[in-house]
């Protein structure tokens, strides 16, 4: 086993399967301790398990179980180094006769409350030493997505925090930045796996994904989105300046 990472401590949430179980199967190759954090109890438990780590259900819609899972941390292992907030769902539907005002607020709650609530439980223990924060957006962050506006929105949102807490928490030695991938192998494309596969696009593989973490990881820089698409490296985003303010005569 390789030791990069000995003696620091990561918290995963969504940890219990794809994405999630992947960062924390890599995580724990390079030495780090690490907390499950997942609504799903039997998975999460076995995953955690198969690492010799620590499982806390954690639904992220609720504030005080983020709060709590950072709890967790500090309680197992006595620090928290590295934070990947990555509980996600697909939302599946939009704003015509199919939408639904509960799933609205579920989803939103899961995808970027979950978000929020993660960076403000951990930001306490993270400021202690400094410490980096990964959170899982999506390409649909960085441009239109027709098949989920409203995942879009919300992974949109993501990206925008992010962005804006990068130069925000740099004082106090947090780096926070963001995985943007493309469709991946995970049970988020289940329903429309098939389409995308009849369709001829690449789907990207769950160690495609865990390795542009790693590369975050190990990047040293803070406000970043990293995008992960199929046949191409990972790398930051580069967003465009938006047009600048104009005076009267031009």
């Amino acid at each position: 086993m390789r030791v990069e990472f000995l003696g620091k401590v990561a918290l995963v949430t969504g940890g219990a399967n794809g994405i999630g179980a992947g960062v924390v199967r890599r995580l724990a190759s390079l030495g780090a301790s690490v907390v499950v954090a997942d609504v799903d109890v039997e998975g999460g438990t076995a995953v955690a398990g198969e690492v010799g780590g620590v499982f806390v259900a954690c639904d992220v819609r609720r504030s005080e179980a983020s709060d709590a899972a950072v709890a967790a941390c500090v309680s197992a292992f006595g620090r928290l180094d590295f934070v990947v907030l990555n509980a996600g769902v697909a939302t599946g539907f939009g704003l015509g006769d199919d939408f639904d005002a509960e799933r609205y607020r579920s989803v939103m709650g899961i995808n970027l409350d979950g978000v929020v609530y993660g960076v403000h439980a951990a930001l306490p223990e993270l400021r202690k030493r400094g410490g980096q924060i990964v959170v899982t957006a999506s390409m649909a962050g960085l441009m239109a997505m027709p098949l989920d506006p409203l995942y879009g929105a919300n992974k949109a949102a993501v990206v925008a925090l992010v962005r804006a807490l990068g130069p925000v928490l740099a004082p106090d030695g947090v780096a926070v930045n963001a995985v943007c991938p493309s469709f991946a192998d995970t049970a988020i494309i289940t329903g429309f796996k098939s389409f995308l596969e009849d369709s001829g696009m690449p789907i990207l593989s769950v160690d495609d994904v865990v390795d542009a973490y790693l590369a975050v990881l190990r990047g040293g820089e803070t406000g970043q989105c990293w995008y992960v698409q199929a046949g191409r490296p990972s790398e930051p985003f580069r967003f465009p300046n938006p047009p600048g303010p104009r005076v009267e005569e031009g």
